[in-house]
């Protein structure tokens, strides 16, 4: 996930912005407490959104903590929630931080990635001896789009699908984790399984949609590949903003659908708590985030 899933605070309620940070703060504990101080800069936001919703369906009360935090230690003490749910997340994080760390030294041959893969070996072998049909999901799915990539696709179903086939991996085997512990998958549990995938799914449609859209003016400069690029035929006497212009209608009718079939989603979900955090994610933080990268609006204020 790439930092795009955020709440717009100004709808927030006071209390509902403290929990919400609550859970961004417990990830970074979890994986403090958990693995050690360096992979807790593979930190974001989007972990906080995977937690809170996963945890919605659970009839267990938050409990938050006030603490210190070691990135700030003189500041007042932080809210702090633990829940399994959080520290699935985390884990999230750092197994997908690891795979982006092999890309970048594969393709790439970033230095830096070859550096800070030693140092995250030993912790990778954990995460993927206890989640190993997450990772062997996101690695079959990942090959699936390296290769699209790689052939320059211009398909941009077969580009968005591999992407969100991960994310559907990501949500069901994290409802998996946490409520099917025994195997037991009777059909309410099988019915909300599938939900959650569902709504990773389409969720996984917008993230790789945006980014694309975010990533236009660089990838035109680079030559690196974007699938609108050759989906929408780019001429190359054209600008970047015509270009944009040009396909404007075509990115809102897509990216609003995928929202639109999150909402659907969240509409059949019984969710227990935190509800107001989660639709102000879907319904104004993720639709905001798409005016603002379609229309290129306020993009020194993104939240």
């Amino acid at each position: 996930m790439l930092g795009y899933v955020k709440v717009f605070k100004p709808e927030l309620k006071v209390r509902e912005y403290e929990i919400y940070c609550g859970y961004y703060c417990g990830v970074c504990k979890s994986i403090g407490k958990r693995y050690g101080q360096l992979p807790r800069m593979t930190l974001s936001y989007d972990a906080a959104f995977l937690a809170i919703l996963l945890e919605s369906v659970s009839a267990d009360l938050d409990a938050p903590t006030q603490e210190h935090c070691i990135a700030h230690p003189l500041i007042k003490k932080k809210t702090i929630i633990r829940n399994p749910a959080i520290d699935y997340a985390a884990d999230v994080m750092l197994i997908l931080a690891w795979y982006k760390l092999l890309d970048d030294a594969k393709d790439e041959g970033k230095l830096y990635a070859k550096g800070t893969m030693a140092a995250f070996r030993r912790l990778f072998k954990r995460l993927r001896k206890k989640h190993p049909a997450l990772c062997e999901g996101i690695e079959t799915h990942l090959t699936e789009l390296s290769s699209l990539e790689k052939e320059k696709c211009a398909h941009l179903d077969m580009a968005t699908e591999a992407f969100s086939k991960i994310m559907e991996t990501i949500f069901i085997e994290g409802y998996k984790a946490l409520y099917d512990k025994d195997n037991t998958f009777c059909n309410d549990i099988e019915d909300r399984c599938s939900l959650f995938g569902t709504i990773g799914y389409h969720m996984g449609k917008w993230i790789y949609l945006i980014d694309a859209v975010d990533d236009i003016e660089e990838n035109l400069e680079t030559g690196a590949y974007n699938p609108l690029i050759y989906r929408f035929k780019y001429d190359k006497s054209e600008s970047a903003a015509e270009f944009r212009k040009r396909i404007e209608e075509d990115l809102k009718f897509n990216l609003y659908h995928y929202l639109a079939m999150i909402g659907n989603c969240l509409d059949t979900l019984e969710i227990k708590k935190n509800k107001g955090i989660i639709e102000n994610v879907v319904y104004f933080g993720l639709n905001r985030k798409t005016e603002e990268i379609v229309y290129q609006t306020d993009s020194d204020k993104r939240i």
